[in-house]
């Protein structure tokens, strides 16, 4: 028994999408390396950012597995039509991560309040989250004030490209001067925490290392991981 949830149903292969159905249909699975089929009674949750009747049409979603699938169906509106929910969720995620990542736990200013309710979140809940994420660990003081939080460009109160540390200009450097810079600065914020530092940046951990590793080569000076910094 039990429930499973498939997330993103509609980018499921067309191949995999008939196996789906025999499972459905027969109710039993093949387990790897198994002798018999094994009888299984579970509830089925489906989840897609698609319309999926229109991906039958265009012959990218199995007619007959839509129909399986389609017996009570949810339609859940974007975030942006939900702006009671946003502040609400915002104020859940960093509860969550505040806790995930061992630090205080900040309530929002009023200016950050009003810009998470006014943005867009095109990316919906999944961008929601992260953003929050990042402004967990980049806020400072008492509260995750408007600056610790990062928009994408397609929300509404996106900020503008901020200047350089100390107010210079961007215009006259390379992008990989600008980049080395905002590298750098993010891990020194996070006191060399490589984990912090690549969630903040929105990129993997081995992508930050190898970066590390070249300007450690370059005789660019990099801060060290926290462990060592906090002996």
């Amino acid at each position: 028994g039990g429930t499973i949830l498939l997330d993103e149903i509609s980018e499921m292969d067309v191949r995999l999408q008939a196996k789906l159905l025999r499972v459905l249909q027969e109710r039993e699975i093949d387990r790897v390396g198994g002798a018999k089929p094994i009888r299984i009674n579970i509830r089925v949750l489906a989840t897609s950012n698609r319309d999926l009747k229109e991906e039958v049409r265009k012959g990218r979603f199995r007619e007959d597995l839509f129909f399986r699938l389609n017996v009570v169906n949810l339609a859940v509106p974007p975030l942006r039509e939900r702006p009671g929910d946003i502040v609400a969720l915002a104020e859940h995620f960093a509860r969550k991560y505040a806790e995930l990542n061992a630090v205080p736990f900040r309530p929002f200013s009023d200016e950050a309040r009003r810009a998470i309710a006014g943005a867009a979140w095109p990316g919906n809940v999944r961008e929601l989250e992260n953003a929050v994420h990042r402004a967990v660990l980049l806020a400072q003081g008492t509260e995750i004030g408007r600056d610790a939080i990062q928009f994408s460009e397609g929300a509404a109160g996106a900020a503008a490209l901020p200047a350089g540390e100390n107010g210079e200009t961007l215009v006259g450097r390379t992008v990989a001067e600008v980049e080395q810079a905002l590298i750098l600065q993010t891990l020194g914020h996070c006191l060399g925490n490589r984990t912090h530092a690549a969630t903040i940046l929105g990129i993997s951990i081995r992508t930050l290392r190898n970066k590390l590793k070249q300007y450690t080569e370059e005789g660019v000076a990099v801060p060290p991981p926290a462990e060592r910094a906090s002996a």
